[in-house]
């Protein structure tokens, strides 16, 4: 399962769709599981499930489909996800505390730790949201070493953006999932998100 080619962004955001639907599968009851049946799992076609998988070297046996355990442990590599994680948090406010909140009651949130929230609020430092502390913004650069955070979740006002990203760049952060509506440059080899609920909103209201 080594043969590996590069795969298109939009290919590795389906992949944890397809890891949910196997951690979701008894195993004992299912040790086989086909591409029709992942494909009905998450609302896709079977030769999309297949197609996608290939760009990893993972082929199922035609006519029989994938072992559950051997494609969910290989989808976990594929991801990183066989490893810890280490992911901070910066904007602490209603949006970045239910974030916090449901990623840590999420049972298949381990390995992505989040490990330290910022924010520039006084009355917000030293504060634990769900047993994760904040810290002072200005001790980011400090905290990201400390921590060895390489995940940023992007919560906070569209101030001084690209100056924060640059420093967690700068710092080691090699992804980042982004809430702000701003414009945010990263550069190659650093991967940015962005999700804009606003957006996903006005897409929403044409089939209204």
């Amino acid at each position: 399962m080594n043969r590996e080619r590069k795969a298109p962004d939009v290919v590795i955001r389906r992949l944890p769709l397809y890891l949910r639907a196997l951690e979701l599968i008894d195993h004992n009851e299912s040790p086989i599981i086909s591409s029709e049946q992942m494909a009905q799992i998450i609302g896709t076609s079977a030769g999309q499930v297949r197609k996608d998988l290939s760009y990893f070297g993972v082929f199922g046996k035609q006519g029989v489909g994938y072992q559950t355990l051997a494609l969910r442990d290989e989808l976990r590599r594929i991801l990183k996800l066989d490893r810890e994680i280490r992911v901070g948090l910066i904007g602490v406010g209603n949006l970045g505390e239910a974030l916090v909140r449901y990623h840590q009651k999420s049972p298949v949130h381990r390995p992505l730790q989040i490990v330290a929230l910022f924010d520039t609020d006084p009355k917000k430092i030293g504060r634990k949201i769900a047993e994760v502390e904040v810290f002072p913004l200005e001790d980011l650069e400090k905290r990201i070493a400390e921590f060895k955070i390489k995940l940023m979740i992007l919560t906070f006002p569209a101030v001084n953006v690209q100056e924060v990203v640059d420093l967690c760049v700068k710092n080691g952060v090699k992804a980042f999932l982004n809430f702000i509506p701003a414009s945010i440059k990263v550069p190659f080899g650093v991967k940015l998100h962005t999700s804009d609920v606003t957006l996903e909103l006005q897409s929403l209201a044409y089939y209204t």
